[in-house]
């Protein structure tokens, strides 16, 4: 017989059936062997009353097995249709409360591991579409020169000109791609932030490196007031990064002949460093956007980028247990401020 493909009805009833042949064969022999007729009498009572309690045993099995086909069937129902309120089992520590318990569970995670789906199913469309829009441009213009050039004939200095704009095309893809292989590094894990105890000035200096020439060429006056001893754990490298987007944003945003002042305090628990310039500045609305990828404000697509070094600088000291925040009046500069921790 087959246990397997019998309902939980015809079990009870084949129980039923075995316990009463067993309880009147027992008392049949009982009586021959006595010869007493309340041998008899007595079995068939017995049997009568163990059968009463069978019926009320399935029909209590009955209803509680009911229930919880009930319950599992508008779990699972929940969990296809991906509703957001289900049925939380109870306290108590009975066998069906325990496998509710553990399907609301993986219902949870089911439903949590969907949501990370979708977050980065729209993260991918919105970088796919944020590349697309930096990317036309540069390729627009490198179409258009490139075609001005082979359809008609062109001066020397004209083709000097157009052969300067195709440099200048190039290198903002080169740069929008070399920012992206960066921060993708970060996100993915690719690349793992090693803090080290060094020397913050050395750093400062690696990004203070890469603004010098774009400072001299507009007139820019940079100072810097950083303890030279001043040691704490940060991953040199990366940090240099961070530091060289917000003093590079700095020069592209300060008219010529302005100023650019790095200051360095110490804190309780932090290390502050502040990047001051007295460039446009930022409206207190778009304050909070600043950090987005790919965030441009209007008035400044003029100057060259592609609005995720500042989204790159958040990211390198925010993996290393810091933050930065922003301080700006229009028309009166900006303070860029980076904290990070002694440990």
């Amino acid at each position: 017989m087959n246990l397997e493909r019998l309902s939980v009805k015809k079990l009870f009833l084949l129980a039923e059936a075995g316990m009463t042949v067993s309880m009147v064969a027992v008392s049949a022999i009982l009586f021959v062997v006595t010869g007493e007729i309340w041998m008899l009498l007595g079995g068939g009572l017995l049997t009568a009353c163990a059968l009463i309690w069978m019926m009320l045993l399935a029909m209590s099995f009955g209803k509680r097995l009911s229930l919880f086909t009930g319950k599992l069937c508008r779990l699972l129902d929940s969990m296809i249709s991906g509703g957001k309120e289900i049925e939380r089992a109870g306290d108590r520590e009975t066998l069906f409360d325990r496998i509710l318990f553990r399907l609301s569970r993986l219902y949870g995670i089911t439903e949590e591991n969907r949501c990370r789906v979708d977050r980065e199913r729209q993260e991918l469309q919105t970088l796919v579409s944020d590349i697309s829009h930096q990317v036309k441009m540069p390729v627009s213009n490198l179409k258009m020169v490139t075609d001005t050039l082979l359809e008609r004939q062109v001066t020397e200095q004209e083709r000097t000109e157009f052969l300067q704009g195709i440099r200048s095309q190039t290198d903002k893809l080169d740069f929008l791609f070399q920012a992206l292989v960066k921060t993708s590094r970060l996100e993915t894990g690719a690349v793992q932030l090693e803090k080290k105890d060094s020397l913050l000035m050395d750093t400062l200096a690696k990004a203070m490196s890469g603004i010098v020439y774009g400072a001299e060429k507009k007139g820019i006056a940079v100072t810097v007031d950083c303890p030279e001893n001043l040691r704490l754990p940060h991953d040199g490298r990366w940090t240099a990064e961070a530091l060289f987007n917000l003093l590079d944003n700095a020069v592209k945003y300060t008219l010529p002949g302005g100023k650019i002042s790095v200051l360095v305090e110490q804190w309780e628990m932090y290390v502050k460093l502040d990047v001051s310039d007295t460039g446009k500045g930022i409206s207190e609305s778009s304050q909070a956007a600043v950090f987005r990828r790919f965030y441009r404000e209007e008035e400044v697509h003029s100057q060259p980028g592609v609005g995720i070094g500042l989204y790159l600088a958040r990211e390198i000291i925010t993996r290393q247990g810091g933050y930065i925040k922003v301080v700006s009046e229009v028309g009166k500069g900006s303070t860029f401020s980076v904290f990070l921790p002694w440990k």
